[in-house]
């Protein structure tokens, strides 16, 4: 696995132009037809010249002006042309689909299309740079519902520059908006939080406080008791807490294995009051990552050895005691009430790594835990989640994990560096990371285990050479450390997703996807969705599953991918013969290629309609429009 370290005092993304001559002819002149004359066609008569008139569009009462005109930049020739249309009725819905993210901005900003300003009788177009602004700020959020940026909102086709005399569409929105913020003082954050030290009692209190105020988010659950009988408390973080949804990837943040290693729990019961307040206060960052994560703290695994390393830094503190507090960082506290060091008391399965590797068909996942483990001495702390020496020792996945390490390490205010002080580590080359054998190895460790018996991808974050650090220096390392464990978490988007079914649509639950040259496969969960972690490039996908033919796909992720791309699998029920070699693959180009920001392309001929045309899976938003009776907004498909 890959570890993150840093210094002493470091706490742990040509049309033509028509200029034609006039020409004179004696041709009587035409009649003007609606919206001729704002297309400089034709001049209209007296009685065809279009006029200002009155909103009366109920979405679109509250722009900065009270005029509009017909027919509008769409050509929409009445009030009643424009409340009929599916960009009307998008406008009306759109605060449902993004929950309120870059509203009402959008809707005033499609206003200003459907109902554009008028002044002495002639339409104002809205200004470029305000669709600009609103598309850099709000694009995300179509992403995030697989919506297009709606046609009618494209900024070089309906707004016009400043030169040519726009207007601000959004003015009157951000007039109201400097009122409110002038009313904040500056000074006020947005979420306070108290930089002190917690007892495992006001632990458990701040994580079942911050659940009750965050209940349509979190809940807590426990996975079990430590040696002494104290709650292994996880709180968890979801848009429905307590129950996996489909396709959603769900991330897990442990603190505090080495009880006398504290820096990363206080970060982690940082980070549970930060991330309540602030989805509450509307951090669209926030609310986008809890939306579409299912995130899991504990933020204690140790809290037997917390405690005893904490009494020990409390009696230094006895006003007799002439050295006063000692924070030396080499205090009692590592094992936990056991005396029993937590990440050497896992299942050792490394060893039987090494000794099977050589074997062709041998992967490195899902390996089960040897009956002999459970004879040892096992700490309960362990039960809910060879000599050391200095060597590479790099797994199948080895590229995922140092692009997990480089995430965190990178956005860290310093543990990049290359001049900070690595506590007499010799890898302040490296960037910050080091495959974990390489600076020590040692059997039993929790992040091999992870790896090498589950779907979890893993990797340690060492805080500091301070186990316990002043109380001072706690706000320092959760500014330093604040957007790394963000960008870790977001960074759980990465790779490819999706749903292995069966022929008639069911998921099928353990179904392996294996990746060619890696030789670690991940399994599906009970509806047959997974996820794997990859880095760009092309990779070759199989799935396969007992009792079904084997399917295999080709697919390309882009160096800047932000999202998982979709990648489902439809696997039919075969007979297999036992002596399939699973690893033999055709030549590639038998795979067609894909493109990741189209979508992904489908592959198997049941995804085609009768006609040869693809059947798309269509969006959960889709039924907002189905029912309306006007054409097909496809205009809102992304892979459209």
């Amino acid at each position: 696995m890959y570890t993150e370290y840093k210094r002493t005092k470091m706490n742990y993304v040509v049309f033509a132009l028509n200029v034609a001559a006039a020409v004179v002819w004696s041709a009587p002149a035409r009649r003007c037809e609606p919206g001729d004359e704002i297309l400089g066609r034709c001049k209209a008569s007296t009685e065809d010249k279009v006029r200002c008139t009155d909103i009366m569009l109920g979405y679109c009462n509250d722009m900065p002006y009270t005029k509009t005109i017909f027919p509008n930049i769409l050509d929409h020739k009445t009030r009643e042309a424009v409340e009929q249309g599916t960009e009307y009725l998008l406008l009306s819905v759109i605060e449902s689909l993004l929950k309120g993210e870059c509203t009402p901005d959008i809707r005033m900003l499609g206003c200003s299309v459907l109902a554009p300003r008028c002044e002495k009788d002639r339409m104002v177009k809205p200004c470029r740079s305000s669709c600009e602004a609103v598309l850099k700020s709000c694009a995300h959020a179509f992403e995030g519902i697989e919506m297009a940026w709606p046609y009618f909102l494209d900024c070089d086709r309906f707004f016009v520059s400043d030169e040519e005399g726009c207007y601000d569409p959004l003015e009157g929105l951000r007039e109201k908006q400097e009122v409110v913020l002038a009313s904040i003082a500056p000074e006020e954050p947005a979420t306070i939080i108290q930089f002190t030290y917690h007892t495992n009692a006001q632990m458990i209190n701040v994580l079942k406080k911050t659940s009750a105020r965050c209940s349509d988010i979190s809940t807590t659950y426990s996975i079990g008791r430590s040696t002494e009988g104290k709650d292994l408390l996880v709180i968890e973080f979801s848009a429905n807490p307590g129950q996996h949804e489909l396709l959603e990837p769900e991330v897990k943040l442990i603190g505090n294995m080495h009880g006398n290693e504290v820096m990363g729990r206080q970060l982690l019961i940082y980070l549970t009051q930060y991330l309540c307040s602030e989805y509450q206060l509307g951090n669209q960052r926030i609310q986008t990552l809890i939306n579409t994560t299912r995130i899991h703290i504990l933020t204690s695994m140790n809290p037997d050895g917390y405690e005893m390393a904490s009494s020990e830094i409390e009696g230094s503190n006895d006003p007799d005691n002439e050295e006063g507090p000692r924070y030396n960082g080499w205090i009692s506290g590592r094992a936990n009430g056991q005396n029993i060091d937590l990440n050497r008391n896992f299942p050792d399965l490394t060893s039987i790594v090494y000794s099977r590797r050589r074997f062709r068909r041998f992967r490195t996942n899902h390996i089960p835990i040897p009956d002999s483990y459970w004879s040892a001495k096992v700490a309960p702390e362990t039960y809910g989640t060879p000599q050391e020496q200095k060597v590479l020792s790099p797994t199948p996945d080895e590229q995922v994990f140092k692009q997990l390490a480089r995430t965190y390490a990178d956005a860290h205010t310093t543990m990049a560096s290359n001049d900070t002080d690595r506590c007499g580590a010799s890898f302040a080359d490296k960037g910050g990371i080091i495959n974990g054998a390489q600076w020590y190895s040692f059997p039993g460790g929790m992040a091999d285990f992870n790896y090498l018996h589950s779907n979890c991808f893993e990797i340690t974050v060492e805080l500091g050479c301070d186990k316990f650090p002043v109380e001072e220096e706690l706000y320092t390392g959760w500014q330093e450390n604040k957007e790394a464990l963000l960008s870790f978490m977001e960074s759980v988007h990465r790779g490819i997703k999706g749903v292995v079914k069966d022929e008639y649509g069911n998921g099928i639950k353990g179904a392996s996807i294996s990746v060619r040259g890696i030789r670690h496969d991940i399994t599906t969960a009970e509806d047959g969705d997974y996820w794997r972690l990859l880095t760009p490039g092309v990779h070759i996908l199989t799935a396969s599953a007992p009792g079904y033919s084997k399917l295999m796909k080709k697919v390309q992720l882009p160096a800047r991918m932000r999202r998982a791309g979709r990648v489902d699998f439809v696997l039919k029920n075969a007979v297999l013969e036992p002596d399939v070699d699973d690893f033999s693959l055709p030549d590639m180009g038998t795979y067609d290629r894909f493109d990741p920001y189209n979508q992904f392309e489908r592959y198997t001929p049941s995804d085609l309609g009768e006609n040869g045309e693809e059947r798309q899976e269509k969006p959960w938003w889709w039924a907002y429009f189905a029912q309306s009776g006007n054409p097909a907004p496809t205009w809102l498909l992304r892979n459209h």
